[in-house]
């Protein structure tokens, strides 16, 4: 891009990485172009305090570590099969069309252009800088969850090299059992009443002992649970121990390996008896669902939680690329690879539901009622259990799988809650904030893995991860799209990428990005929540608010105090939403060279013409 003296357009050795200095007052001192970072003799570094990914390869695949995760194996397959399988998909890939890619690909503009996480990076907009502190807290909230999930995990994985495998068999104590390797086994009971297979009964009366609801309190964490809940923190505290240079070496494990196990597991489920029809359910739409507002806002629900978009992942692991690292190019491999995954998600958990649904003489729209745990460690162990070949090793497989995945998602959440933590207090030894993320999550953790751990999962999750996500995301795009604007966004890709914007991202950015999250906000506010005692209700509803209102109220306040008294209360409104003095990139030169072209805009904008790039 070129800017020159009086404002023509001028090349220069046909380099596309040149601008124009000025002096402090603005007036044009040079006749010709020269190269970005070079105007004053410094290095282009100059400035640079932040650390740095190694390769361009370990932020591809960190952000794949966290992007292709839980949200891909776990809650993809059972969304779609409780949405109409096909009815589902098609809503899905046209969500990720207009509102997936557009916010990834503009947060991941938005922290490498500043280098700035998920919290500084609202130096756009001091004003809203509660939108990052509130994505900060709701990371915490799933990396509770999520680490917890990650521990049940391990437990079966551990399992998993016993022979037999100890969820095929009915225990004693279990009333009107089925065996999981041998369905005309009835173990004892009453024939007349309801059968459960061992894999059900397994997981909820050995592995997480479950309450039937939280009327009766939330009893005492498992005891090998929570040793399992502690090993997943060490794992995790060990990956991000020295930050980014000890995480991105373990990415290129945990983003290739699972890649690996999909493949031999999706050889297996497409082998199994009565797996098409699972196959053919999941890739054949039913087009009258397309009508149920619902489906739709699954598929963007969906969408944020396979992506990881909205919650200031992306902006973290962005804001440690070089300023000039091609983050187009990323984003539409990791979303395009991220889809991918799903698909093939889909297409394994579907080839298993048929296989079970043939094995159980059910149809397979008769098991659209299972939810996210119970298809994991239900539906998956069960069909695995009736295997006749190699059991084990597809259990080992499987469930390796998911630990991988859960340890590359939970990482990415930890960077992200760690590093608003050191831009906030750099003085924060890295080992020591991860020291004590790691201690807090554990505790957290331990409440899940109670008998009623899991009742109070779906509550947190509804009200202070979904909900609150999505009004912190709303928030984010008006932020990033309307005040700080479509067209400064524009400006910014430009002058870091030297590439022009077209004209779909301005429109998804400008207007239908914002306007499908609102409308979804609109349905999840009409949207039943499970029935739950008042008492927890209440809670919820009190986390909602700690997230995402005091935040945001109370960090907007500051920022309007924080402006000259002098001022009216709508002129330190305008000026607390205005970037601060320091937006811009990292480095001392780049800055200064940015200041020039935004000068240059400003007055070719406030003189009503338009600014040559």
């Amino acid at each position: 891009m070129f800017l020159c003296q009086n404002g023509q357009n001028q090349h220069c050795n046909n380099r596309t990485d040149w601008a124009v200095v000025s002096d402090d007052a603005g007036d044009a001192t040079v006749n010709t172009c020269f190269t970005i970072g070079e105007s004053t003799g410094e290095s282009a570094d100059s400035g640079i305090t932040r650390e740095k990914w190694n390769k361009k390869i370990e932020f591809l695949l960190s952000c794949v570590a966290l992007s292709v995760g839980f949200g891909n194996v776990w809650r993809f397959p059972y969304t779609a099969l409780k949405n109409g399988g096909g009815a589902f998909v098609i809503p899905y890939l046209i969500v990720l069309f207009v509102v997936g890619r557009p916010l990834y690909y503009l947060e991941m503009v938005m922290g490498q252009f500043s280098s700035r996480g998920c919290v500084k990076v609202f130096d756009v907009s001091p004003l809203m800088r509660g939108v990052g502190v509130g994505q900060t807290i709701t990371m915490f909230t799933i990396v509770g969850y999520y680490a917890a999930l990650l521990a049940i995990a391990v437990r079966y994985f551990v399992a998993s090299f016993e022979d037999p495998l100890p969820w095929t068999k009915c225990q004693l104590s279990w009333e009107g059992c089925i065996s999981s390797n041998l369905l005309p086994e009835v173990h004892h009971g009453n024939q007349s009443e309801p059968r459960v297979v061992s894999a059900q009964l397994y997981f909820s009366k050995t592995v997480i002992q479950m309450a039937p609801n939280l009327e009766s309190g939330l009893g005492t964490p498992d005891l090998r649970l929570a040793l399992c809940l502690l090993v997943c923190w060490i794992c995790i505290t060990a990956m991000l121990i020295k930050g980014i240079k000890s995480s991105g070496k373990v990415s290129y494990f945990l983003a290739i390996f699972p890649y690996v196990i999909l493949m031999i597991l999706l050889v297996r489920a497409c082998t199994l008896t009565g797996a098409m029809d699972g196959i053919s359910y999941f890739f054949n739409p039913d087009f009258n669902a397309l009508l149920n507002p619902m489906v739709w806002y699954e598929a963007v629900s969906q969408c944020f939680f396979s992506l990881t978009i909205g919650l200031g992942a992306v902006i973290v692991y962005s804001s440690f690329n070089s300023f000039s690292n091609n983050i187009y190019r990323d984003a539409m491999i990791i979303s395009w690879l991220d889809t991918f995954t799903s698909i093939i998600s889909g297409v394994i958990v579907f080839g298993v539901v048929g296989n079970l649904a043939h094995v159980t003489n059910r149809n397979v729209t008769e098991l659209e009622g299972l939810d996210g745990p119970s298809l994991t460690f239900i539906t998956y162990p069960d069909a695995i259990a009736k295997m006749d070949f190699a059991p084990n090793f597809f259990a080992v497989m499987f469930f390796l799988m998911f630990i991988l995945l859960g340890l590359g998602s939970n990482m990415g959440i930890v960077q992200t809650i760690l590093t608003s933590i050191r831009d906030r207090y750099p003085q924060v030894q890295t080992w020591k904030a991860v020291l004590a993320i790691a201690i807090a999550g554990f505790c957290c953790g331990l409440v899940y893995i109670t008998p009623a751990g899991l009742h109070v999962l779906g509550v947190v999750e509804y009200y202070g991860v979904t909900f609150a996500s999505l009004t912190l995301v709303i928030l984010e795009a008006v932020t990033f799209c309307w005040i700080y604007g479509v067209n400064r966004v524009c400006k910014d890709i430009k002058f870091m990428l030297d590439i022009e914007t077209g004209m779909f991202w301005r429109i998804c950015w400008g207007l239908l990005t914002p306007a499908c999250i609102i409308v979804v906000f609109i349905l999840q506010m009409f949207k039943d929540a499970d029935e739950v005692p008042s008492g927890y209700k209440v809670f919820g509803w009190c986390l909602y608010g700690f997230t995402t209102l005091l935040q945001i109220v109370g960090w907007g306040s500051h920022a309007v105090q924080k402006q000259s008294e002098k001022l009216k209360l709508s002129a330190r409104l305008v000026k607390a939403s205005q970037p601060t003095e320091d937006w811009g990139p990292e480095s001392t030169s780049l800055k200064k060279d940015y200041d020039v072209v935004m000068r240059r805009y400003r007055e070719n904008f406030d003189d009503g013409s338009n600014v040559s790039f």
